[in-house]
């Protein structure tokens, strides 16, 4: 009989504190409720952050993904990586990811409003 390994015997245990994955390989043409119905199957998505080329918009094929339960993500790995989807190969892997803010970064010098500044203090 299979014993499953599980808990820190797993490589996925290194992993347990984020409960983000990077999938790459997706079709450029593949919308946001394309990415979200498939990646669903297993288990409820909290973010969805699909990477975009900053002067055309056009989707550059990757995107991070953030489960509400960790343990999704172990079953996103583990049936997704290798899979054909809409003709291509796509590969799911564990990723400590800080999705970036939509904070303007101050340079030296420079003045702030107030209210971005009471953002900050929050």
């Amino acid at each position: 009989a299979e014993e499953e390994i599980t808990g820190e015997h797993s490589w996925h245990h290194q992993y347990r504190h984020t409960a983000w994955v990077y999938v790459g390989g997706l079709p450029y043409e593949m919308t946001e409720g394309d990415v979200l119905c498939f990646f669903s199957q297993v288990g409820e998505i909290e973010k969805l952050d699909m990477k975009r080329d900053p002067e055309t918009g056009k989707f550059r094929g990757f995107c991070f993904i953030k489960y509400e339960d960790q343990r999704s993500t172990i079953l996103a790995v583990d049936n997704f990586t290798g899979v054909t989807f809409a003709g291509r190969i796509i590969k799911v892997d564990h990723k400590s990811y800080n999705p970036p803010t939509k904070k303007k970064k101050r340079k030296r010098g420079e003045e702030v409003d107030s209210s971005e500044e009471e953002n900050e203090n929050r």
